[in-house]
């Protein structure tokens, strides 16, 4: 990633990207398939479960796991690959970590439900409830903040003692760029309300709708009321409305984003769930992104309750990238470097830690 400012100390959030096209190579990631899970037992057992999957909510160390594993540094790859490689390579050797991997690109995201709903049966632990963060997650990235990307990938992680992440990637075509989302279930105290414990990125200052900002606490509110109303009600203010001038502060385009005929199929939707809350409201199927935005400006209009529109992101290679920069994958390296891990986890798992602990002096010495 581009050089980008922290402004928060828990690093989980978002990291935007530039769009490449073309996909890992079969050496390639046949190789990260068996490097990558060998380093995440490695973490496992020198910190155990919850460090790793804080470490995925970090979009930097994310960044760097995909620089050791050999993949583009900057490219929107490296989160398709590096999840498909983490959950591939895991597999195998969920039970014995504890480390459970749903989801990832296109058809096979829409599918984490399905698999979360197995894991939680395999370990005794609410699978619905997995299921629910998962949609509350992506529901958040695509409808809470409309920022342009398109989700399009959606990676699931939870351990075995129910704890869970989220990397997950949208898709802005108009300027080919795409952002990563992270998620850490341990810091999400509400869903709509600041959900992510930071954002990072260098693209800060488009507007965009930012439902799940502290600031928008009045529009969610109202929002959510409006939704329990009949549709005829609603149905007649956004008929006053979408008939206003609105001002040039105001970036979405009324007669393209809301059309009271489409969205009148919504909100007999919401009259019938009855939501009591945004998140309720959120998590109606059929709620999408028009549904949001259209209840967010009639809760302006009615209510004088605003919503943000303030962008919530602000904000070494190991064995080369695949594109050959800054130079070609040494293939040699590469396998030395996973039969070395491999040997020093196995002889950790068997109480001789002294190459893990050789790493650690290393690294300690850096």
């Amino acid at each position: 990633m581009r050089p980008c400012t922290v402004l928060m100390p828990k690093r989980t959030g978002s990291a935007d990207l530039p769009l490449h096209s073309g996909r890992a190579p079969a050496w390639l990631f046949g190789r990260m398939k068996q490097l990558a899970p060998a380093i995440v037992e490695a973490i496992v057992i020198e910190h155990g479960r919850r460090t790793f999957l804080e470490r995925l909510s970090d979009p930097r160390w994310f960044q760097a796991l995909g620089c050791v594993l050999g993949f583009d540094w900057h490219s929107s790859g490296v989160t398709t690959t590096v999840c498909g490689a983490l959950k591939e390579g895991l597999a195998p050797r969920a039970a014995d970590l504890g480390l459970f991997v749903a989801g990832g690109k296109g058809k096979t995201s829409r599918e984490t439900p399905t698999e979360l709903l197995a894991i939680g049966t395999t370990l005794g632990i609410d699978g619905a409830r997995l299921a629910y963060n998962s949609r509350m997650a992506a529901k958040v990235d695509s409808a809470g903040v409309q920022d342009g990307f398109d989700i399009y990938q959606h990676s699931f992680f939870v351990s075995s003692d129910g704890e869970w992440a989220v990397v997950q990637q949208g898709m802005r075509d108009a300027d080919g760029t795409a952002r990563r989302y992270h998620w850490l279930g341990s810091r999400v105290s509400d869903f709509v309300n600041e959900p992510h414990a930071a954002i990072a990125s260098d693209a800060h200052g488009q507007l965009v709708l930012n439902m799940v900002a502290t600031e928008s606490a009045g529009a969610r509110a109202s929002s959510a009321e409006f939704a329990r109303q009949e549709p005829r009600l609603v149905d007649r203010e956004i008929a006053r409305f979408v008939s206003l001038e609105l001002p040039s502060r105001h970036w979405i385009d009324v007669k393209k984003d809301i059309n009271p005929a489409h969205l009148r199929k919504v909100l007999l939707s919401t009259y019938e769930a009855n939501p009591q809350s945004f998140e309720q409201l959120l998590a109606v199927p059929g709620v999408g992104a028009k549904a949001v935005r259209a209840l967010a400006m009639v809760a302006e209009v009615v209510y004088g309750s605003p919503v943000s529109m303030e962008d919530p992101a602000r904000f070494s290679f190991a064995h080369g990238g695949k594109d050959g920069h800054p130079y070609p994958v040494n293939r040699e390296v590469y396998d030395d470097s996973i039969d070395w891990l491999r040997d020093a986890v196995t002889r950790a798992r068997m109480g001789r830690s002294d190459k893990l602990n050789a790493l650690k002096r290393l690294a300690d010495w850096r």
